[in-house]
């Protein structure tokens, strides 16, 4: 039986002008990932990535932590929704961070948290599917992508090696939902709740695909808790 780990990303750099690279506290996660993996002493046998920068900086600095050099191997399909056009389409505004600190002004709460309400919002008019001409990529294109890159990565492996995957959350949330028989609304929920650097494991065989664990990340607890994040 094979293994593949899925991992979030480190923190990516939210407010910035480019938000595809990750903040100071991310390398700091994806660092104590790799003390954490390399503690387990599992076989790694081969890493895959998704096509963002955040998702090569987190394995990167990963791998160095864990003190493995294994080469990584891209795969677009476990790259992240385009939140930024999915945004655009339902909220063409929120790219001005002026109105969304006056939007947070007047309901006396944080930008991000404004922030948030929009993303929810966008995300409920991605998935309803009464707006699919308006996205270059749909709710279904996305899923379907996501679940071929699960299906390559299975292919590629032999019996009882392990893979490791740095992907999105949005990614990982998918996969829970095929495996778990989610509906959309239980699908974003988990995702909402997934952690930076946080690690789901799946085993596989012949015949089977379980999912073995959800969104691990006591590597994050007792003196490590301040790398705890989910945004």
């Amino acid at each position: 039986m094979s293994t593949i780990t899925l991992i979030r990303h480190g923190q990516a750099s939210f407010g910035k002008s480019d938000y595809d690279q990750l903040s100071d506290i991310g390398y700091d996660q994806a660092r104590r990932l790799g003390v954490a993996l390399a503690e387990r002493e599992e076989s790694i046998d081969t890493v895959f990535i998704g096509g963002m920068l955040r998702h090569r900086q987190t394995a990167e600095t990963c791998l160095e932590s864990m003190g493995l050099d294994l080469p990584l191997q891209v795969l677009p399909d476990f790259s992240e929704f385009n939140h930024e056009h999915i945004l655009e389409k339902s909220e063409p505004r929120y790219r001005d961070r002026e109105w969304i600190i006056q939007q947070a002004m007047q309901q006396s709460v944080r930008p991000e948290e404004v922030f948030m309400q929009m993303f929810k919002a966008s995300i409920t008019r991605w998935v309803d599917g009464q707006h699919e001409q308006d996205y270059d990529e749909t709710w279904p294109q996305f899923q379907q992508r996501v679940k071929s890159g699960l299906d390559t990565v299975a292919a590629l492996l032999n019996q009882s090696q392990h893979a490791l995957v740095f992907t999105s959350g949005g990614c990982i949330s998918v996969i829970a939902q095929a495996l778990l028989e989610l509906n959309n609304s239980a699908t974003f929920r988990t995702n909402w709740t997934l952690a930076n650097c946080g690690l789901t494991r799946i085993a596989q065989s012949a015949r089977h695909r379980n999912l073995m664990s959800l969104n691990e990340y006591g590597h994050f607890s007792g003196r490590h808790h301040s790398l705890l994040t989910f945004r």
